[in-house]
């Protein structure tokens, strides 16, 4: 048995929030080149390039990317083997809430859903996801998200009739549907069969993937590159100007599901998807 300080937990959560709050992910940097070299819109070509130079400023001032900070989304994954000294949620939170005040990060989370809506102060509770694996390690993933592109989301309920072109139909009017919303180039995470939360889950835990990996699987992978081929197609392009830079990368997730359903979700992000780990 392998035992884990909560004060590491701690420190590694408050590390990860202001990082990722500042650090783009490499694997978006890159996709902004590989994407300016295909577009043709010139308003576009000069969006891309703003981008990556205010994500370039960002690093450097260790600036957040964007104003909105988001929700802090905490994966955990924890070995069998692994005994934590103290309340792992209890500890992530404490990450959380001295990452958004020692970072100066934007609090954007209230208490009460419809009535009060009474800020936090301090960005917490996060929204944590538990996972027990083998082994004496416990992984932290954190990704803040942004509600201008997780208001754009959606969860299709479809029948299982409706079949791959049902699938792709709806992750397609989904995106279209976001528009400019979003703030494109996007990046979408497709949660494939589980149940209604399930799916959403899975798509959620897809944004976590590099742009540029495809699914192990064939026939997702044949789904996530007729997404990419079709959304480039709509014309919206970056911040809903124009062009063939709708979004950066279609990343798909499944898991088996019932004979008489087939949930579908679709996570919009924006570009500024981030997302960094810790092993402890």
């Amino acid at each position: 048995m392998r035992i884990i300080n909560k004060e590491a937990i701690i420190n590694a959560v408050e590390k990860l929030c202001i990082d990722t709050n500042c650090i783009l992910n490499e694997d978006i940097l890159n996709s902004f080149d590989s994407f300016m070299e295909k577009e043709e819109s010139p308003i576009a070509l000069g969006i891309l390039n703003d981008l990556k130079k205010n994500a370039e400023a960002a690093k450097k001032r260790m600036m957040p990317i964007c104003q909105d900070t988001g929700m802090a989304v905490v994966f955990i994954e924890i070995g069998q083997e692994v005994y934590v000294e103290g309340s792992i949620t209890d500890a992530v939170n404490e990450g959380v809430r001295r990452g958004y005040i020692n970072g100066c990060l934007r609090k954007s989370v209230v208490d009460d859903p419809i009535i009060k809506r009474v800020n936090t102060k301090d960005n917490t509770p996060a929204i944590i996801h538990y996972n027990i694996v083998a082994g004496d390690k416990l992984k932290i993933t954190v990704a803040p998200k942004g509600f201008g592109s997780e208001n754009m989301s959606k969860i299709h309920m479809l029948k299982p009739s409706d079949g791959r072109k049902g699938v792709i139909d709806a992750v397609i009017n989904t995106i279209e549907q976001a528009g400019p919303n979003p703030c494109p180039p996007m990046v979408v995470g497709i949660g494939l069969g589980g149940n209604f939360e399930y799916c959403a889950y899975l798509a959620k835990k897809a944004l976590l993937r590099p742009i540029g990996k495809n699914s192990e699987k064939p026939y997702l992978k044949e789904i996530e590159e007729e997404v990419l081929e079709r959304a480039n197609n709509l014309g919206i392009g970056p911040q809903g100007l124009g062009g063939r830079t709708t979004i950066l990368w279609a990343a798909a997730e499944d898991y088996p599901t019932h004979i008489a359903g087939m949930p579908v979700a679709v996570n919009i992000s924006c570009h500024v998807t981030r997302h960094g780990e810790t092993i402890l």
